[in-house]
């Protein structure tokens, strides 16, 4: 479990030197979760430790938000002065999000010819030798 838990320091550091030297803009957690990532890609799977640590933390996951419930009760006149401004960021970012996940999906999402059934293999043929190539068919009568 320590080395798990090492190496997730390791990444995290290294994204936090690349976030204050390299990318200011972007958070060195989110950095060194990149890096990770990229890291676990090349290598191809996931070590013993680091699964330990992971398992421990997923299953732990709600106390990570009481500091965050702290704070907000921390807070509550100054957000109770801002209610107004902070509910409609908070509609406007889900109305945003949901537009954006739905046009991804419908760009992303495979096309369907019309006969129920999607672009399923159509890459396999060969160039001019595929569906789309073929001649379009007559209107039905």
């Amino acid at each position: 479990m320590i080395p798990g838990l090492l190496q997730l320091l390791v990444f995290q550091g290294i994204g936090e030197l690349l976030a204050r030297f390299v990318l200011p803009v972007v958070p060195g957690p989110v950095i060194g979760l990149v890096a990770l990532l990229a890291w676990l890609r090349l290598r191809g799977r996931v070590g013993e430790g680091l699964e330990q640590v992971s398992g421990a933390f997923s299953r732990h996951l709600g106390l990570l938000f009481v500091p965050a419930a702290v704070g907000v009760v921390m807070f509550v006149p100054q957000l109770r002065e801002s209610l107004p401004g902070l509910l409609a960021a908070l509609v406007t970012s889900v109305v945003a999000t949901i537009a954006v996940s739905a046009w991804l999906l419908k760009v992303l999402s495979p096309r369907e010819d019309g006969d129920g059934q999607g672009d399923e293999g159509l890459d396999t043929a060969p160039p001019g030798r595929g569906p789309r190539d073929a001649a379009p068919a007559e209107p039905r009568r």
